[in-house]
């Protein structure tokens, strides 16, 4: 008997500790992570699906992110337009996940691509998205999508690429619609936070009050980011710059700081003859000296394209932050970054 009621009684403390275990939570990339990871923190640790040195258009999963994928209880990702190849992954793997798009949220203030290599004929444009509070705070320049295409189709066959170049890889690319590298507006991310927290703890009720709080002190720290930054591009000066490849529309409009343009399209494929030498008439034109490369891709393309122009200073422009450790530190350490690349061209 008491053998017994022992036995009940540790049957009754596994069935609560797995009614009150955490929610596995899968994340696509590394700045949506830290930003997820702010609101568990104390509670969980989000998995990271695609590692920020990758590019997020053509990736692979590795055995472990596709089992983390299939454990989830929720999945947070940017949305189609960053990984095509990721749509069909959740579908097939993560069934029964709970699947937040945060380009579909109504939160979400969104961009449509830019067109052409150089941005200064479309700065008058009109920007679209779904929050109109932000309408007065931009300059609604039109961009284009970030990313560094490195597609996938679904994680099986977790190691044969050649399986996934049909499912939205560079070629075949839709440059139209909505520019998919929204998190770097941090009033974005703070938009995210609030969702991510609501989403959380309908999923986990037990540790709700953890989730807010911690969403109180993500969203304060955004305010300091946005604050901070705004202070430091205001004494940039009139910086003339061109990106590897059309990504940062967001964090341009944010902070008044627009790149004159990009040598690749949003998704990174390479450019054509046409848009090189639009690009270098520019340069020459405008007597640009600062351009960045990302560290996703091969640096030597971007000294061959200005090789002989006004081109100084050539520097380091990360979206997906691939030199910084992932976590709930990343976000703003990345945006941060931005600044400070920004800062040498002079």
């Amino acid at each position: 008997m008491r053998h017994s009621v022992f036995a009940c009684a540790a049957f009754g403390l596994s069935m609560s500790f797995t009614a009150h275990s955490n929610p596995s939570v899968a994340v696509d990339i590394a700045p949506l992570h830290s930003l997820v990871s702010q609101v568990m923190e104390g509670v969980g640790e989000p998995d990271l699906l695609i590692p920020a040195e990758a590019s997020p258009h053509e990736y692979t999963l590795r055995p472990s992110q596709a089992s983390a994928l299939a454990n989830a209880d929720v999945v947070f990702w940017i949305g189609e337009g960053l990984t095509p190849w990721l749509e069909k992954a959740l579908d097939n793997v993560a069934g029964s996940a709970q699947k937040v798009d945060m380009l579909a949220l109504e939160q979400t203030h969104t961009h449509e691509y830019r067109e052409g290599a150089t941005f200064e004929a479309h700065s008058d444009h009109g920007d679209e998205h779904h929050d109109d509070e932000h309408h007065d705070e931009d300059e609604h320049d039109d961009e284009k999508h970030h990313d560094e295409h490195k597609d996938h189709d679904d994680h099986k066959d977790h190691d044969d690429h050649d399986a996934h170049k049909d499912e939205g890889g560079h070629h075949g690319h839709d440059h139209h619609g909505n520019d998919p590298h929204a998190w770097l507006d941090p009033e974005n991310a703070k938009a995210w936070i609030a969702v991510i927290q609501e989403k959380l703890s309908a999923v986990d009720p037990d540790n709700a009050s953890t989730y807010k709080n911690n969403a109180a002190e993500a969203t304060a720290s955004l305010n300091a980011l946005i604050a901070d930054t705004n202070a430091k591009v205001s004494k940039l000066g009139d910086v003339k710059f061109i990106v590897f490849h059309d990504a940062y529309q967001y964090f341009e409009q944010r902070f008044n700081v627009i790149a004159t343009g990009a040598i690749s399209l949003g998704d990174a494929e390479d450019p054509s003859p046409k848009r090189i030498k639009e690009i270098r008439e520019t340069v020459q034109k405008l007597n640009v000296n600062c351009v960045f490369t990302e560290p996703q891709y091969n640096p030597g393309l971007v000294k061959n394209v200005f090789e002989g122009t006004s081109i100084t200073t050539i520097g380091v422009m990360d979206p997906l932050g691939a030199s910084i450790p992932e976590g709930s530190k990343h976000y703003q350490a990345l945006i941060e970054a931005m600044v400070n690349s920004l800062s040498q061209c002079k």
